[in-house]
């Protein structure tokens, strides 16, 4: 079980790409997150940076994917792991084939499709283009969420509001992209591998690194829920 503590931003990167996945809140498996390894002190505070601050120039590092990967909450994938992570949760298909599949819903392709003719989009414009009505989000967070956890989308950077001396304040507005937009063709680099081979090596590797038990390890990467792997 990891039992280092996170005390920085480099603090967390290493601890990411040495567990491979770490999910950003707690949750199943004791001690297996950054809120369980991380000081309280360090979350929402005023002038004081932590791991919600640090999650924009983390995904902008490009050591590390950072989206809703964990049951639909949010976590780090180590660049290393980016392939077989992508490899397994994608079934092997890209989203092209997906779509000629008939596994695509059409509001799926076309938010899918709108982030990745555009390579980076930020919330606010990603809803605008695709429809979703001011005021409401009905429906969004659905497809967002789930194109995550099948990663065909992943978050970029978070952008602040800037108050009139320059200073950032509030939640951050997520930018959305796709994994190919920052990994290039490392991206679906194991899709040579069956998906369940992928699974496999991640399952291997975080064998390793936790003291969990497996079934609470293959809930942590399990596929998204409605899908199958056969």
């Amino acid at each position: 079980m990891v039992r280092d503590r996170i005390e920085c931003q480099e603090d967390l990167l290493s601890i990411v790409e040495e567990t491979g996945f770490l999910p950003l809140f707690r949750g199943e498996i004791a001690g297996f997150s950054v809120e369980d390894l991380c000081d309280p002190a360090l979350w929402f505070q005023d002038d004081v940076d932590g791991p919600w601050e640090w999650k924009g120039p983390i995904a902008r590092s490009k050591r590390c994917m950072y989206g809703k990967f964990f049951g639909g909450k949010a976590g780090f994938v180590a660049a290393e792991w980016v392939p077989d992570f992508v490899n397994y949760r994608r079934n092997g298909y890209d989203f092209d084939a997906r779509c000629d599949e008939g596994l695509a819903p059409k509001r799926d392709a076309y938010l899918y499709e709108t982030v990745a003719a555009e390579g980076t989009l930020l919330s606010k414009r990603l809803k605008q283009l695709c429809n979703y009505r001011k005021g409401g989000n009905t429906g969004f967070d659905t497809v967002i969420t789930r194109l995550q956890m099948q990663t065909y989308v992943c978050i970029a950077d978070f952008v602040y509001e800037r108050d009139r001396h320059g200073k950032p304040y509030g939640w951050g507005v997520a930018e959305y992209t796709t994994p190919e937009f920052l990994f290039g063709d490392r991206a679906a680099a194991a899709y040579r591998r069956r998906p369940e081979d992928s699974a496999e090596r991640i399952l291997e590797h975080l064998r390793k690194t936790t003291e969990a038990p497996m079934s609470a390890i293959e809930r942590l990467i399990r596929w998204p829920a409605g899908e199958r792997t056969e």
